[in-house]
């Protein structure tokens, strides 16, 4: 006799969040390393207005490359482009506030524009401040370009860092990172939101400026600093883990090499310090400045792809590549990588660059007496 019982039916199984691995908090659940490609996509944050996201895939060779380096952590990326910020959406921020760490506001456009700032300002959008992948970025950055490297430059350059946690981590973020540029935060990322940073956490390929850092590494890290905010009650307010950053490079509209209207005090005296609202003339009428536009951009499109060291150096106009790492294939790769797009005033500056030594070797030639030469 047949029996009446029907086979019980299976429930697929209940989907697993994806957790950071890259910063050490709630990094219980790990993705499978088999993982090809992975995009997340964030609905709760709203789409930039000037910016239209672009499908942007890993291609089969670009993924075989980096698994014959290392083995695949976590391949994905999530949508987004390069698109420069229109002008429209930089007068809309510009009156956005920062924090210092010390937690006074101060203009977004301040940091790049004004009477005493750099004519020419990079900043660096990274992501929480218990980020192991930025800080390993930044204390590459600090060593590749130095504060005396922009000094050297024929225009006034400066850098600057956002991050979106809590100001009170700054210092202890600085510290972490030997910094040697000022850093800033956005913890409501607004300034994220509207300049088409994107939240995801795909780690993608690991990029060269980890300097062979393992993903453990940055766990570890991540953790380590964690546990130290416990009793001052900061150890939540590192910021958003999904939010990923970006470089952004403001550059005079104008593009051109001539004086500006009002001449920066870091021109004057060849100083690298951020500009300061408060520093402002005696009279009540503001004096005309340079506008600023963004020349370069590169948004990140997952946890571990802010630009390489050779890139950045070559927007700035800075000579060499940085620091090569051990690792040769990686190396060669951040070599030949371009993620950025736009054009910097970088090329104009190495043209004056030679000429100005061409003219200086002419001089020199010019003063030295002829020589006799007696039969």
């Amino acid at each position: 006799m047949a029996s009446d019982k029907k086979p019980l039916a299976t429930s697929a199984p209940a989907a697993v969040p994806i957790s950071d691995t890259s910063n050490g908090l709630g990094s219980a659940d790990s993705p499978a390393r088999n993982t090809k490609s992975t995009t997340t996509t964030d609905t709760s944050a709203p789409a930039p207005k000037d910016t239209k996201p672009t499908v942007q895939a890993t291609t089969t060779d670009q993924t075989h490359d980096d698994d014959s380096v290392n083995p695949q952590d976590f391949q994905g990326e999530v949508q987004t482009n390069n698109d420069l910020p229109t002008i429209d959406t930089l007068r809309k921020i510009e009156m956005y506030t920062v924090l210092d760490s010390n937690g006074k506001t101060r203009t977004f456009k301040s940091l790049y524009a004004g009477h005493n700032s750099p004519r020419r300002v990079l900043i660096v959008f990274i992501r929480h401040f218990f980020c192991g992948n930025c800080q390993e970025y930044l204390r590459t950055l600090s060593a590749s370009v130095t504060p005396e490297a922009l000094l050297q430059l024929p225009v006034s350059t400066f850098i600057a860092v956002i991050g979106c946690g809590a100001p009170e981590l700054i210092n202890s973020y600085i510290k972490e990172t030997g910094c040697p540029f000022p850093v800033y935060a956005d913890p409501t990322r607004r300034l994220y939101t509207e300049l088409g940073m994107v939240r995801t956490l795909a780690l993608g390929p690991r990029p060269a400026y980890l300097q062979g850092k393992s993903v453990a590494h940055t766990v570890v890290s991540g953790v380590v600093q964690g546990l130290k905010q416990v009793k001052s009650g900061l150890v939540m307010k590192m910021g958003d883990q999904k939010q990923v950053g970006g470089e952004f490079l403001f550059e005079p509209a104008t593009l051109t090499l001539d004086t500006p209207v009002t001449t920066p005090r870091s021109e004057e005296e060849k100083k690298l310090e951020p500009p300061s609202e408060d520093d402002k003339p005696d009279h009540q009428e503001e004096p005309q400045v340079e506008e600023k536009r963004v020349t370069w951009c590169h948004r990140m499109r997952n946890t571990r792809d802010h630009a390489e060291m050779p890139e950045l150096m070559e927007v700035l106009g800075l000579d060499g590549n940085g620091a090569p790492i051990k690792d040769k294939k990686r190396w060669e790769k951040a070599l030949r990588t371009r993620k950025g797009t736009g054009l910097s005033m970088a090329s104009q500056m190495s043209r004056m660059s030679i000429d100005t030594r061409h003219s200086n070797n002419g001089d020199m030639k010019a003063q030295d007496p002829p020589h006799r030469h007696d039969g």
